[in-house]
C-alpha cells in the first residue's frame, strides 16, 4: 500500500497554473488564436534557450522533426543515422519524408548515440545524423560535429527532451542546421502541445515557415507544397508563461538530481559527461535484475516510476524487419527506470523517493 503519511508521488507532474490559464483566456478573448502575435513573441523569446538566431513554432515536436527534414531536402533514397534508444518519433519523422533511418547504438553512460557507431554506419546514401539528447543529457556534439563536417553531412538535433541542456556552455539546438524541441505536457516546459525548430540559417527558417503553413507566407500566395502544422496562439501564450519559469524549474530538477546522486546507493545513478549540462527531463537509473519487481515495490511505497523506453525502435513492428543488432541499446532497454525528479517534489517527497529506491536492495 502507498505510504499513509504522504500522497502518491507521480513520475511526472505537468504544471498548469493560474497564469497559464489567464494567458490562454486572454488569447481566446482577443480573437487572434492561430499564428498570431503570441506565436511570434514565443519564437523570439525561445531563442534565448536555443542560442540561435531564429526559432519557428509548430504544432508538435514530431512536426518539428518532419518539417526540418523536409526543409533539408531529405527524401526517398536518403539515409539518416539515428539512435534506436529513443521515442519512436525520432525514426518516424525520417520515414514520414520517405527516407530510411539507420540505427546506431548508444553510449552506456549518457544513453545518447555513440559517435564511433555513427562513423561506422556512414555510407553513400547517408545525408544526415540525428542525435537525440535523451532524458535531458546532451549527446557528444563535439565528436558528432567533427564527424559530420569531415563527411559532409548535416546534423539535425532532436532536443525534444533537452530544453536548456548544453555542451561546454553551448546550448543544444545550436550545433546543427537545426534543433527541434517539444512542448508536450510532461516535458520540462510545455504549451499543452507544440514544438519549435531552432536554426541560425535565415533561409532555412523561412522555408520552415512556408512548410508549416501550406507553403504560404502571404495568404493564397502558395510558393511551395506545404502542410498545416501551425502552432495556436493559445499554445504559444501558455508556452511563454512556462518559458519564464523554465530556468527556475531546471535548477530545481538539477538540485533534486544532485540529492539523488549523493543518497541513492542501490541502483546505478545516471553519470554526466564532462562539459555536459544535464537538465534531467528524466532521472534514469539502471536496475540490474527484477526491474518489474522494482516498479511494483516503488508503487507500493507510494512512489511512481516509469520505463522510457522498454522496446527500442529497431524492435518495433515498423522497423523489426531491419534485423539490427544493438547490444548496448538492448541492455539499456532492459534496465532503465525513471524516478520522479520534477520541480514539484517537496523535501519530504525527495526523502520518500530516496528511501523507497534504497529499500530495493533489501
Amino acid at each position: 500500500m502507498p505510504d499513509p503519511n504522504g500522497a502518491f508521488i507521480p513520475p511526472a507532474k505537468p504544471h498548469i497554473g493560474e497564469e497559464e490559464i489567464e494567458a490562454a483566456v486572454a488569447v481566446l478573448r482577443s480573437g487572434m488564436v492561430v499564428q498570431g502575435p503570441e506565436v511570434a513573441a514565443f519564437e523570439d523569446e525561445f531563442t534565448a534557450v536555443s542560442g540561435t538566431a531564429h526559432c519557428v513554432a509548430v504544432n508538435s515536436g514530431t512536426s518539428a522533426l518532419q518539417l526540418s527534414l523536409m526543409a533539408m531536402g531529405v527524401g526517398p533514397g536518403d539515409e539518416v543515422i539515428v539512435p534506436s534508444f529513443s521515442f519512436a518519433a525520432s525514426a518516424n519523422a525520417v520515414r514520414l519524408v520517405g527516407a530510411d533511418p539507420v540505427f546506431a547504438d548508444i553510449e552506456p553512460g549518457s544513453f545518447c548515440i555513440d559517435p564511433a557507431q555513427v562513423e561506422a554506419l556512414i555510407g553513400p546514401k547517408t545525408v544526415a545524423i540525428m542525435p537525440v539528447h535523451l532524458y535531458g543529457h546532451p549527446a557528444d556534439m563535439t565528436r558528432l560535429v567533427e564527424i559530420a563536417e569531415r563527411h559532409g553531412l548535416a546534423i539535425l538535433e532532436d532536443a525534444c527532451q533537452a530544453h536548456g541542456a548544453a555542451v561546454d556552455g553551448k546550448p543544444v539546438g545550436s550545433f546543427g542546421i537545426a534543433g527541434t524541441f517539444s512542448f508536450y505536457p510532461t516535458k520540462n516546459m510545455h504549451s499543452l502541445e507544440g514544438g519549435m525548430v531552432s536554426t541560425d540559417d535565415a533561409q532555412f527558417a523561412r522555408t520552415l515557415r512556408l512548410l508549416r503553413n501550406q507553403g504560404m507566407e502571404q495568404r493564397y500566395a502558395n510558393e511551395i507544397v506545404g502542410a498545416n502544422m501551425r502552432m495556436t496562439d493559445v499554445a504559444a501564450a501558455i508556452g511563454r508563461v512556462q518559458l519564464r519559469q523554465l530556468d527556475g524549474w531546471t535548477e530545481q530538477r538539477r538540485a533534486n538530481a544532485a540529492r539523488f546522486d549523493a543518497a541513492i546507493k542501490t541502483v546505478t545513478t545516471p553519470p554526466v559527461a564532462a562539459g555536459a549540462r544535464h537538465i534531467y527531463h528524466q532521472y534514469t537509473v539502471r536496475v540490474e535484475g527484477d526491474r518489474d519487481g522494482a516498479l511494483e515495490r516503488l508503487k507500493a511505497a507510494g512512489v511512481g516510476s516509469a520505463v522510457y523506453y522498454p522496446t527500442p525502435i529497431h524492435k518495433l513492428i515498423p522497423y523489426a524487419h531491419m534485423n539490427v543488432e544493438l547490444p548496448v541499446t538492448d541492455k539499456a532497454a532492459a534496465e532503465v527506470l525513471s524516478i520522479p525528479v520534477h520541480p514539484s517534489l517537496s523535501e519530504s517527497d525527495l526523502d520518500r523517493v530516496i528511501d523507497a529506491v534504497n529499500a530495493l536492495e533489501a
